[in-house]
């Protein structure tokens, strides 16, 4: 993975000084709150509804595990010693003082860790795929370029003010893990006669206004990738609204300029800086890349015969391994999901002892790397054949071994209204519910391949709009309700969810979603997955099911809609 350098040291280090000086100021009484915020958010600082929520960043979801351990003693030492994976790499912090923040970042600092632009209007996060590295199907590495945009993007004095937050996802595998269609900025690597470069997608997203991004160019050399970027950022800062939040994404520019004229503006600008300075090099692209050379699998030895016995022997065993581990591009490796959904727990959320077993098993077993996943879980993605089934019983003994991996409670969850100021109602108790609902694993085997995902509000950190089943949390005169979608998807034919009808109350959630499920168990053809069914007989037959009973009658709850 990626070292910092001396330069890359004394800019963290210089923002923490900077940042432990304006916390003085402003307990002292030098800076008002107004005057306060843009320098806390600027440092990953919000305050939410019990307390400051420090968010730190995972920049395209690559840990060491000495880094995980310091987040332990973080979590142990300035929080309620857990934290909370989200759905963007980030691991957040939902208890934390203000005053002891500049400590928070220094400790960062000593591990090349920060919490820089994970909030505010500015360039956030860089995402990527989870098994970037070692998937199957991959065809590119994205590490590399995913760790240039972040050197790129980082600081950047431009694009510090945007009119509203700005993401971007790159995706280097046949099959697209990185949701690139609903980011800002969608990057897709592909190769072309023997040339490296990307498909470029903008203007996606979900949140209020849910829109799928267009393809603005079919092949962008890689070597422009930064320059291009930075065309589209500086068409989006001078013609993006600052009059409203609610209309300040690119999102709604590209959707009222069309993709058309918006590619001609980005053009346009991108002839002024076009194989200028902003050009990657192909010693800058190896001096970065050399940082995620592949480990040495040759010294790992073959498969281990014994994996199979294992297999036989223990049913439990068997199953984790259908669910949880997935294939890598070397014979006699696998990457492994660790899963964050143990039923009764918080969606994502990971103790400091989880934290510090996670960091032993990549010591262990995985190189010493730890990768984070938008679904919320953590991944080890070079493990051994031979070692699985004694991975597999560490993780077990503590939580990580739920297999539940892509089933109905692996659901991703956001924190909702039991943490969030902006949260409308809470999405952890409605998770909790379904879970317990479906606590039978033949049953939810039975039930295959289906994501459900639940947001608390319509900022959609749950990803709501792409799950297979979706859970918005609504306010229906100050009481909490629950509306409904489904056929949402992520991957290569990525889809929004539609809406079923009225919502629903957070008791009425369990039954909902299993009168869900048993309609498809009523009209799938062997084999068929959740989504076919769904695609072939349609909305209808979920929607007269769940609205057809006693207690969840559609007239009733066409009442409350107009209340």
């Amino acid at each position: 993975m990626y070292q910092y350098d001396d330069f890359d040291r004394q800019r963290l280090n210089e923002r923490v000084v900077q940042f432990r000086d304006q916390v003085r100021r402003w307990q002292a009484g030098e800076l008002t709150d107004d005057e306060f915020r843009p320098l806390r958010v600027q440092n990953g600082l919000y305050i939410q509804r019990h307390s400051p929520m420090l968010r730190i960043a995972v920049p395209y979801g690559l840990l060491a595990a000495r880094q995980l351990r310091v987040l332990a003693r973080i979590a142990r030492q300035y929080d309620r010693g857990y934290g909370h994976f989200t759905t963007r790499h980030n691991l957040q912090l939902n208890w934390t003082k203000i005053a002891d923040t500049p400590a928070i970042l220094a400790e960062l600092t000593e591990v090349e860790m920060h919490a820089i632009q994970t909030s505010g209007n500015c360039v956030r996060n860089i995402t990527t795929d989870s098994f970037a590295g070692v998937a199957a199907d991959e065809i590119i590495d994205p590490r590399p370029l995913a760790e240039i945009l972040r050197q790129w993007s980082m600081f950047h004095p431009e694009f510090s003010y945007l009119p509203r937050k700005f993401k971007i996802a790159i995706s280097g595998s046949r099959e697209d893990r990185a949701l690139t269609w609903f980011h800002d900025i969608g990057l897709h690597l592909k190769e072309v006669d023997g040339e490296v470069g990307f498909t470029v997608i903008v203007g996606g997203g979900l949140g209020r206004t849910p829109i799928r991004g267009e393809v603005m160019r079919p092949f962008l050399p890689w070597r422009h990738l930064l320059s291009y970027c930075e065309a589209i950022l500086r068409v989006y800062n001078r013609y993006g609204r600052r009059d409203k939040v609610f209309k300040a994404r690119i999102k709604i520019l590209v959707q009222t300029l069309g993709v058309e004229q918006f590619a001609r503006l980005v053009e346009a600008e991108w002839a002024h800086g076009k194989d200028g300075p902003a050009t990657i090099t192909q010693a800058e692209f190896d001096r970065v890349a050399a940082h995620f050379a592949p480990p040495d699998y040759a010294s790992a030895g073959g498969v281990d015969s014994g994996l199979e016995k294992h297999r036989r022997d223990s049913a439990a065993f068997a199953r984790w391994l259908q669910r949880c581990t997935h294939p890598h591009r070397v014979p006699g490796y696998r990457a492994v999901t660790l899963s964050l959904k143990r039923h009764g727990a918080p969606p994502g959320d990971i103790t400091a002892e989880q934290m510090e077993t996670v960091a032993d098993l990549a010591d262990h077993f995985s190189f010493g790397q730890v990768r984070v996943s938008h679904e919320q879980n953590i991944v080890l993605a070079d493990v051994r054949d031979s070692h699985l089934y004694a991975l597999w019983l560490t993780a077990r003994g503590a939580g990580l071994a739920t297999p539940n991996v892509g089933l109905l409670t692996g659901l991703i969850c956001c924190p909702g209204g039991d943490l969030c100021d902006l949260a409308n109602a809470r999405s952890v108790p409605v998770a909790n519910a379904i879970q317990a609902r479906f606590d039978d694993l033949d049953y939810l085997f039975d039930i295959g391949d289906i994501e459900l995902n639940i947001s608390g509000c319509m900022n959609a950190c749950g990803h709501h709009h792409v799950g297979h089943i979706g859970i918005l949390g609504v306010d229906k005169n100050n009481a909490e309700f629950y509306q409904v979608t489904l056929g949402g998807r992520q991957g290569n034919d990525a889809r929004l969810g539609k809406i079923i009808g009225p919502a629903f109350s957070a008791s009425e959630m369990p039954d909902v979603v299993e009168k869900i499920i048993q309609v498809y168990l009523d009209h799938r053809h062997a084999d068929e997955r959740f989504l076919d069914t769904l695609d072939r007989i349609g909305i209808d037959p979920f929607k007269e099911r769940v609205y057809a009973s006693d207690t969840l009658d559609w007239a009733t709850h066409s009442e409350k809609e107009a209340a």
